[in-house]
């Protein structure tokens, strides 16, 4: 883990390419978790103290928009689409199969060594590729089945790039 130093050093560096200004708050706080992967609570307070703002006023917005986390994330975040026609194509098995393939426990999201964190979200806007999967919001993943998300879990695992997964899954 980086020292304390380091991390409100990258902070500052953050606040001051926005000039300090209030109304680049999300973009701040994009940044922010952008850098570390999450919104811890010391930075939020930071943040509020640097644009001179209460500290609410930074914790709401952080906790108002979806992109934005307050616990720590894996390296790989796997989101699972659940909508409708995901759900009725069976996104369930694939949810159950990476939970059971990285070992987490009942209302763990991210593995303790934060490589992966596997999200199961409303809707990815792909409905006519279900079941969805993505990886970091780059790679989307169609028509999966839980032997499929195993075998993209498996590759990113062993190091594999997007397009050696993508020609596998071809």
């Amino acid at each position: 883990m980086e020292g304390t130093g380091r991390k409100f050093e990258k902070l500052q560096e953050i606040i001051a390419r926005h000039e300090g200004k209030v109304s680049h708050l999300i973009a701040i706080l994009q940044e922010v978790q952008q850098e570390y992967r999450y919104l811890p609570e010391e930075v939020l307070t930071c943040i509020a103290t640097a644009l001179n703002i209460p500290p609410a006023v930074v914790y709401g917005v952080a906790t108002f928009y979806a992109q934005f986390s307050l616990v720590p994330k894996g390296k790989y975040v796997i989101r699972v689409c659940d909508g409708t026609a995901c759900h009725v194509r069976g996104s369930e098995p694939i949810h159950f199969a990476l939970r059971k393939e990285l070992g987490l426990a009942e209302g763990q999201q991210t593995t303790d060594d934060l490589q992966f964190t596997v999200e199961t979200v409303s809707c990815l806007g792909a409905c006519g590729l279900a079941p969805v999967v993505t990886i970091n919001d780059q790679e989307v993943h169609g028509q999966m089945t839980p032997e499929d998300v195993l075998r993209v879990l498996r590759a990113i695992k062993a190091g594999e790039s997007q397009e050696e997964r993508r020609e596998a899954h071809a």
